[in-house]
């Protein structure tokens, strides 16, 4: 670092002077702020910047003026307390802080009495020193990961989500796999995990306040699979309810349908059974599904419908855009693909047949990555209750940001827009940080792939186990920025 260059500790928003950086090795920058207070607990988040040489691993500690002050659970470091001693110290994924290079950590802890902030942080031992003279109170507020009530009934307004009452809200969460193939894989409803409180509590650890759930058309419609018909059914109401009474908001999405697609490519799976994903719903089975859906739900506008996963007709056709989009809202014989579709205005009928005023949310071609003609062949809602759903992983199409700017921006100027899902093909969080980020400056929902306990080696996998333990770089990136979201509050 050069000479007379100092840091700075910012803490409750106050700037204090710090050592000049000739007093030591290294110097840092460090800002440390509490997200969010209630009665007993509290948020701190830590944005760290190293303005020394570069750091190949880490240390930050500091003191917590009160005694009764514990950290009870952090992210984006590995965190420990002794006494009122605290320290994090890096991941593998951030173990390297370059001149000028930042990475932010944060946690969850308790407080008994007062909850003043700690006076002084040290990067490896490197401390960035000054007083706090007027420290600023810290806000009480309701605890982010613990919503106060029911999840809110949801509708369109222009281009938001709104609650009933019209103030704004973005679906902000994670996917939860097995509904869409436990049931005809001889696995049961949920593969062996838990849909209790317990499996709840550690969402809401995350501050998740939207679930997307896929599931099975034949198992619903009990044509298939076990369990089916009734008893798949009423394992479905049970979780709706249960994340609806935790004031998380489900979503409910078409994954696996039917339809024998003999002539596709190689990788795509030929079976007619609903037993892998296909590329447009079947008319034979798909309306009957969402007026079973809609029938069951209807009146409960704190649930959402996702009409169909991931709509590609457009390859059947040899990747005639102009055909797909037409397949895509229309349905019927669709090029190159021997089944009779249903397009996205026979589900949207369908759903409104019922009496059912559930917003909806409807995918583009090419598997929901591509958007450009959505609005152009927007399916005709009466109710005017519809949001455009986008997937965006590393390795679709369009993910960059370029793109994003051109082909998503301009719709979410009319529709909302939700990241149905999200993910990379790695088990880092750089390219999912980025998109988060751009969503939260364009006001966008999202929901990532997958809460789901399975191994990450090459990405799509949050979690270590059921208890909520995020996986280093992808849940440990995604919860610690979860954390720092409001979904009532725009960006």
């Amino acid at each position: 670092m050069a000479t007379g260059a100092a840091g700075a500790l910012i803490l409750g928003g106050l700037a204090l002077a710090t050592l000049p950086a000739s007093a030591a090795a290294t110097g840092c920058s460090v800002t440390y702020k509490v997200q969010s207070q209630w009665p007993g607990g509290f948020t701190a988040d830590l944005a760290i910047t190293n303005l020394g040489s570069p750091v190949r691993g880490w240390t930050a500690t500091f003191d917590f003026p009160n005694s009764d002050q514990k950290v009870t659970n952090g992210w984006s470091a590995t965190w420990a307390q002794s006494g009122t001693h605290v320290s994090a110290t890096n991941l593998d994924w951030n173990a390297t802080l370059d001149t000028s290079g930042s990475t932010s950590i944060g946690f969850n802890g308790a407080w008994k009495g007062t909850n003043p902030q700690p006076a002084l942080v040290a990067l490896n031992g490197v401390t960035c020193t000054g007083s706090v003279t007027s420290p600023t109170p810290s806000p009480t507020t309701t605890p982010p990961g613990d919503p106060s009530g029911p999840a809110p009934e949801l509708k369109v307004s222009g281009n938001r989500i709104v609650t009933a009452s019209g103030k704004p809200y973005r679906l902000l969460g994670v996917d939860r796999s097995s509904g869409e193939y436990a049931c005809v894989q001889g696995k049961g409803l949920w593969d062996g995990g838990p849909v209790d409180q317990a499996s709840v509590d550690a969402m809401k650890t995350w501050n998740i306040h939207a679930v997307r759930v896929p599931l099975n058309e034949e198992c619903w419609l009990g044509l298939n699979g076990s369990p089916k018909g009734t008893a798949y059914q009423q394992g479905v109401k049970e979780y709706v309810d249960l994340l609806v009474t935790n004031g998380i908001t489900p979503i409910l999405d078409l994954h696996w349908t039917r339809g024998a697609y003999t002539n596709g490519p190689d990788w795509h799976c030929k079976d007619a059974t609903a037993t892998c994903q296909k590329p447009m719903p079947d008319a034979q089975y798909a309306p009957q599904f969402w007026t079973g859906v809609a029938s069951a739900f209807k009146g409960n506008d704190a649930v959402v419908f996702d009409l169909f996963n991931e709509p590609y007709p457009e390859i059947a056709a040899d990747w005639d855009k102009t055909v797909g989009w037409q397949c895509w809202r229309d349905g019927g014989a669709c090029t190159g693909l021997p089944y009779e579709t249903a397009g996205m205005q026979d589900l949207v009928d369908a759903v409104r047949a019922t009496g059912a005023t559930n917003l909806l949310m409807l995918g583009g071609l090419e598997w929901a990555n591509d958007m450009r003609e959505w609005l152009t062949h927007m399916p005709n809602d009466p109710l005017n209750n519809v949001a455009a759903s986008w997937h965006a992983y590393s390795f679709n199409a369009c993910a960059t940001a370029s793109c994003w700017d051109s082909q998503v921006a301009p719709l979410t100027e009319h529709v909302p827009v939700v990241i149905g899902e999200f993910g990379q093909d790695n088990c880092g969080f750089d390219y999912m940080q980025q998109l988060v980020d751009w969503a939260d400056a364009h006001t966008m929902s999202y929901l990532a792939w997958t809460w789901n306990p399975w191994g990450c080696s090459s990405g799509g996998v949050l979690i270590k186990d059921w208890a909520g333990t995020p996986e280093p770089g992808v849940g440990e990136g995604l919860k610690a920025h979860l954390i720092s979201q409001d979904p009532y509050s725009a960006p």
